[in-house]
């Protein structure tokens, strides 16, 4: 364990911590948006988007906290590719329910909902272990957790893929449909990528 001579402000690790309780809403919201009737998604849209929005603002007020600290938890390049990672995966997130509401599919494929499933998983893991960057204590088994995650997104894509191009949909449905599919895949993505910059942060301090 490194040691410190001076004392830590960790007002950064708490944004970061806020950050990641934000993509337990943002997941929340996306299911609400595409399970919802083609009728009420551009409502449920606009809470997606004010959920990004105050998230854009948590990740702002850790930049400036970054730029602003002289002695930060842990390296500044590190914070600044984790706060950015959490950045992307709510952008990522507001990306599905923007595609979903403007390419309308007639229907989705049931690969769908366990998607989600996986988002909202992904999402709480992901709030419940950023607290331990205080502590560096048991955030491997948090990594572990969203890989194997990942990887059941990974199957069902792949699965829905196949659903696709089996000759269930007509073209311009097919499209539409792998618009949203990608997007969700993206997101699972994105929380993996914030998990590699955790793991890395903790390899570092330990």
């Amino acid at each position: 364990m490194r040691l410190r001579l001076t004392p830590r402000d960790t007002t950064i690790i708490d944004l970061l911590v806020q950050a990641g309780n934000a993509l337990v809403t943002g997941a929340d919201l996306l299911e609400a948006v595409i399970m919802s009737g083609p009728e009420d998604r551009a409502d449920r849209l606009v809470k997606v988007r004010d959920a990004e929005h105050a998230s854009d603002d948590i990740v702002h007020a850790t930049m400036r906290k970054l730029n602003s600290t002289f002695v930060t938890p842990f390296d500044r390049e590190d914070i600044y590719a984790l706060a950015s990672a959490l950045d992307d995966v709510m952008d990522n997130m507001e990306a599905a329910a923007d595609m979903v509401v403007l390419a309308n599919p007639s229907r989705l494929p049931d690969g769908v909902e366990t998607q989600l499933s996986v988002l909202r998983e992904q999402a709480a893991i992901t709030a419940a272990a950023l607290p331990g960057l205080h502590t560096m204590k048991g955030l491997e088994e948090y990594w572990v957790e969203i890989n194997r995650l990942e990887n059941d997104a990974d199957e069902v894509y792949r699965d829905m893929l196949a659903e696709l191009f089996s000759g269930a949909y007509e073209p311009l449905e097919l499209l539409k449909v792998r618009e949203v599919i990608d997007a969700l895949e993206d997101a699972a993505d994105a929380f993996e990528l914030v998990s590699h910059h955790v793991e890395t942060i903790a390899v570092k301090e330990s």
